[in-house]
Order: C-alpha cells, then structure tokens, then sequence
C-alpha cells in the first residue's frame, strides 16, 4: 500500500490553483469536471501520482466557502482490491462507511473507511484510470 493523495476541497478553484501553483511551486498534474455533480477535481504536486503523493482540489460548484472544519476530505490509500481491503479493515474492528463500488458520475472502484476520530480513508483500486 502507499499513499495516494489528500483532498481539501476549495471554494475558489482559480484562486486555489494560483496558491498551489504559484507559492508552492506544486505542478498541475490533471483536472476533470464533472458537470452532473457540479464538481471539478484538480490534482496538483511536485511528482507524478504514480510516484509521490499528490493534493486532491475538489471544487464544488455551488458552494462559495467552507468553515475550516469541513474543509478537510480524506486521506487516499492505493489498494489492490477495495473490497477486500473493506474486509480487511472491518476484520481489524475498522468501520466501513462507503463499501466498494464505482465512485458517483465515474468508474473508479472507491471505498471509504473512518479512523477511530472521524476522518475519512479513502481505497481507490489500481487501475483506476
């Protein structure tokens, strides 16, 4: 396993994008707009994914800002099969909040779990693109 990506989601995508880019030096890896969600997701870093960690940008179209508090997504594991990994982490008293399927309006397999204070863990299976 490694670790793919963490997400923050950003009321202003072109602000966001201009901070990553131009104060951190961070490279734009890829961007997908989603029009029947109404979301962009905008994956920037110093590395390709397939070799560093990234930042997931999820941009949702109607929603201008967010407290501080809600801001935070998840944190994004590769795995081989999410549902076994589902399994897996149930079997170790894991709580599994989304079981393995196709992620809404794409293809992806995903899966979330919680860690014991909330916050989120996402598996995407390989070959998710």
């Amino acid at each position: 396993m490694r670790l793919l990506h963490t997400m923050l989601r950003v009321g202003n995508l072109e602000r966001s994008l201009a901070f990553y880019q131009d104060v951190l030096g961070m490279k734009l890896l890829r961007r997908t707009d989603y029009p029947e969600g109404r979301f962009t997701l905008v994956f920037v870093g110093y590395g390709d994914e397939k070799d560093t960690a990234v930042l997931e940008l999820t941009h949702n179209w109607d929603t201008e800002s967010y407290e501080l508090g809600t801001g935070y997504g998840h944190i994004a594991v590769e795995v081989d099969d999410a549902a076994a990994a589902c399994d897996a982490a149930r079997a170790k008293g894991g709580k599994v909040t989304r079981e393995a399927g196709p992620m809404k309006h794409g293809t992806t397999v995903i899966a979330f779990i919680e860690d014991p204070d909330g916050y989120k863990i996402e598996f995407i299976q390989k070959g998710r693109r």
